[in-house]
């Protein structure tokens, strides 16, 4: 196409990106960039390096962005107790923005006019990597080639691989039947027999966790340290914003926590079913709505339960980088001053129980006017009545005007 001669690709090494990589050079005649990140999807992404040299390519970027993504993308996230539907915790969608972040700033430093993904055109991955890329780059072009080609297959892939003499690696063993992605936050699956929302994910399909059936008898206790929101320490030793994803996945997924089984509206306008492993996230969250109970505002946090759901839907639909998600944000970020203290919590069989929060600075919670024992004139029980009488106001001349007939 006249005017691109250099496109950066979002390259994992394996099949559909190895394929789109030579498409597009055969396509648009131009020359392919390959940016690989690591943002805690397990394995090696070194291997990409080597199967993008042996493809020709010279610019190649393998990046370690697990700091990034928990610091700057998770646990922001997480200080809004974002949840979509009332079910999904955003974990694939919460990463598109950084990858989309980072497609740009490479065009940038290398000089292409585009770039490239390997997002379906039924799904919600295209949309959150496209509007992230016009965001931050308006002028960018963006080759999707899922809505440009014919090879609408897994065999029609392998034959163009064949044929170009792509070298793809064949798994030894039975080949997973599912779509799968993951990062430090989750892992998703798709396909297969999940297509069918009526059938049961099998056992074994689950990598992350074992069964709640399956947990220790036993429950494990955590204590976690909160400052401005953020957990920065695990039973009293600090950790970076990765180690504490890392440390509550392992966690987490021992006891059994994280499942997660959904039939969700993506943007585009159908509903899929898809099963996530969450383990980190579904702690975290019921971690920091327990210390937001302790240092919060009632109304602070109430408005904030109010605007969650929107917040969560501009991430979900791809507007990270939108006005509107960074005015939340502002918001959010400003209620967090106060969040700070410990939670304990208790992992057993799936279940995470709090069992204990405390703040030394910035609690609320004053017991000797909440306790049901002698508060020595801290409350006045009788402004109650007067209170009770005005906000019955309404509803009393209502009920007077219609007994009147």
């Amino acid at each position: 196409m006249s005017g691109i001669d250099k496109v950066v690709l979002a390259y994992s090494g394996g099949l559909d990106t190895s394929v789109i990589l030579k498409w597009l050079e055969d396509v648009y005649s131009c020359e392919v960039v390959t940016f690989t990140a690591d943002i805690g999807q397990g394995g090696e992404v070194e291997p990409a390096r080597a199967k993008a040299e042996a493809m020709g390519i010279k610019e190649i970027y393998i990046e370690d962005m697990r700091e990034e993504f928990a610091k700057d993308y998770i646990f922001p996230m997480f200080r809004a107790n974002a949840i979509y539907e009332g079910e999904y915790l955003l974990g694939t969608s919460i990463a598109r923005p950084l990858i989309a972040k980072r497609l740009i700033e490479i065009a940038n430093e290398t000089g292409a006019q585009a770039i490239s993904h390997g997002a379906t055109g039924k799904g919600n991955d295209q949309v959150r990597f496209e509007l992230g890329a016009y965001a931050l780059r308006p002028d960018i072009h963006i080759i999707a080639p899922w809505r440009e080609w014919d090879l609408n297959s897994r065999q029609s892939l392998l034959a163009y691989a064949e044929k170009h003499g792509i070298a793809i690696e064949m798994k030894k063993g039975k080949a997973s039947p599912y779509s799968m992605d993951a990062n430090s936050l989750h892992i998703s699956y798709e396909g297969g027999i999940l297509e069918d929302p009526w059938a049961e994910p099998e056992d074994d399909m689950w990598l992350w966790s074992v069964s709640p059936e399956n947990a220790p008898d036993q429950p494990t206790y955590i204590e976690l340290s909160y400052i401005n929101g953020d957990i920065v320490a695990i039973d009293s030793m600090p950790h970076s914003p990765a180690e504490v994803m890392e440390k509550l996945n392992q966690l987490g997924g021992n006891n059994g926590i994280g499942r997660d089984d959904i039939v969700e509206n993506r943007y585009v306008g159908m509903k899929s079913r898809g099963c996530y492993e969450t383990p980190a996230g579904t702690i975290m969250l019921k971690a920091h709505r327990a210390i937001e109970s302790l240092t919060l505002d009632r109304e602070v946090a109430h408005l904030k339960d109010e605007l969650m759901p929107r917040y969560a839907t501009l991430i979900y639909n791809g507007y990270w980088w939108s006005p509107e998600r960074k005015m939340l944000q502002g918001m959010i970020d400003d209620s967090q001053v106060s969040v700070n203290g410990k939670v304990r919590v208790k992992l057993y069989k799936g279940s995470v129980s709090v069992v204990g929060r405390m703040s030394e600075t910035d609690s609320l919670f004053d017991e000797s006017i909440a306790t049901f024992e002698d508060d020595e004139g801290a409350y006045n029980q009788k402004d109650a009545e007067g209170f009770i009488k005005l906000n019955a106001l309404r509803m009393r001349i209502a009920a007077t005007m219609k007994q009147a007939g």
